[in-house]
């Protein structure tokens, strides 16, 4: 027998980051909400959205977001009536909706993410450099094993005559 074992080997540690990983989620979502009560976090995610990809049009944004495109347009109609969100039309196609993030969306999404930057860097502050830094060194590898180039597929067998 190899020194590679299954993928059941992982399962404690699979466990271990679920339980970190709420942790994570349950700051970020509580950080958004004592910053923007009463936006809800589909709306501040689409708000993100637009503000990471200004080419957005309406229906980009509904595929982005894996909505239909009348959930799409009436989560807009709320993130324009509070003033974070503006929709134009575009003059070389009257039927396309171009969608904007407002100077006071962008503040707000700046608000979130300093609050989010302040709520974790008190987490890091109670953690020791060498755990700061493996965090660190983990999440990348993390990032980089997830996103990072695909292994090709393993070549075909020719057909047996």
């Amino acid at each position: 027998m190899g020194c590679e074992q299954g993928p059941d080997q992982w399962d404690g540690v699979a466990r271990q980051v679920v339980d970190a990983v709420e942790g994570l989620v349950a700051l970020w979502i509580a950080t958004a909400a004592e910053i923007t009560p009463g936006l809800p976090a589909r709306q501040l995610i689409a708000l993100k959205t637009v503000r990471r990809r200004p080419d957005l049009n309406l229906t980009a944004l509904a595929e982005q977001l894996g909505v239909g495109l009348p959930t799409a347009s009436r989560l807009c109609d709320r993130l324009e009536a509070a003033g974070l969100l503006e929709r134009t039309v575009q003059p070389c196609n009257r039927r396309e909706v171009q969608l904007a993030v407002t100077p006071h969306g962008r503040r707000l999404l700046a608000e979130v993410t300093e609050g989010r930057v302040r709520r974790l860097a008190a987490v890091f502050a109670e953690m020791t450099p060498a755990q700061r830094a493996a965090l660190h060194q983990g999440l990348l590898a993390f990032h980089q094993a997830r996103t990072g180039p695909r292994r090709p597929p393993p070549p075909r067998r020719a057909p047996e005559e």
